[in-house]
């Protein structure tokens, strides 16, 4: 079962570096000229955001008391 967020009762959440050249334009426009921006997954992997930041990604997961864990 998810939460009102995607997110799984594991509360475990992926944060994957993406670069923004591998972005659809509609993306892009709303990346700020990042060149890279967080992919937020699920552990189904369904995408559930884009985070600007390493940090600001983390400490939101850990707002909602989810784990986050990287993918490389």
């Amino acid at each position: 079962m998810k939460d009102q967020f995607g997110v799984l009762q594991d509360k475990i959440v992926y944060l994957k570096p993406v670069d923004t050249s591998d972005l659809p334009e509609e993306v892009l426009e709303e990346a700020g000229g990042a060149d890279q921006l967080w992919s937020i997954h699920n552990s189904e992997g369904d995408q559930l955001a884009f985070i600007a930041d390493l940090n600001m990604a983390q400490d939101l997961a850990k707002q909602f008391e989810y784990t986050a864990l990287t993918v490389h």
